[in-house]
């Protein structure tokens, strides 16, 4: 569906840790970019509906950063986990996990989730606008391979998972790696 497209151009407001602030909490502002983040690698990109919930807190993070090893054999840089949650929620959710080898990315005000045509009502849940549940293969901005979750809709009843999954896209890229030879 969105195979080929260029992701959009968007400023992600992180927050990083700097020993040199010093005190109890030493991060500091860094704004990085769609290019910073996606320029020049082959990546996983993996978005889901919010930190701290069930699914993605206990298979779709936890199955990629347990994974990283085989992704990285089968040609991937890098793995992020976005959502559209604020900085200091999403490294707070990295650090409960255990998160040493997937990166995440804030998306606090949904600007990339809103470009990306992924952004929906989760209202039915008390959540407000979040994303959608997707994953992409991405060459160097440009969406290699696309995995969206069915029933993308307002208020979904239903939470799918599976078509974003870790597994789901290490068989894409291992599939792909023996059609090469």
């Amino acid at each position: 569906m969105k195979t080929g497209l260029k992701l959009p151009d968007v400023t992600f407001h992180t927050r990083v840790r700097d020993e040199t602030v010093g005190g109890p909490n030493p991060f500091r502002w860094q704004d990085m970019t769609t290019a910073d983040y996606f320029g020049g690698k082959r990546v996983i990109l993996f978005a889901l509906p919010g930190a701290f919930t069930p699914t993605c807190s206990t298979y779709q993070l936890p199955g990629f950063e347990g994974g990283f090893d085989a992704f990285r054999a089968a040609g991937i840089d890098e793995i992020y986990c976005l959502s559209v949650n604020d900085s200091f929620t999403m490294n707070k959710w990295a650090e409960a996990q255990g998160i040493e080898k997937v990166k995440v990315i804030p998306d606090g005000s949904a600007e990339f989730t809103r470009r990306m045509g992924m952004l929906v009502a989760k209202d039915n849940l008390g959540f407000g606008p979040r994303s959608w549940r997707y994953a992409a293969v991405v060459n160097d901005g440009v969406i290699e391979a696309w995995f969206e979750e069915p029933g993308l809709m307002d208020n979904c009843p239903e939470d799918p998972y599976g078509v974003s999954s870790p597994e789901t896209l290490l068989g894409y890229l291992q599939g792909q790696a023996v059609a090469a030879q």
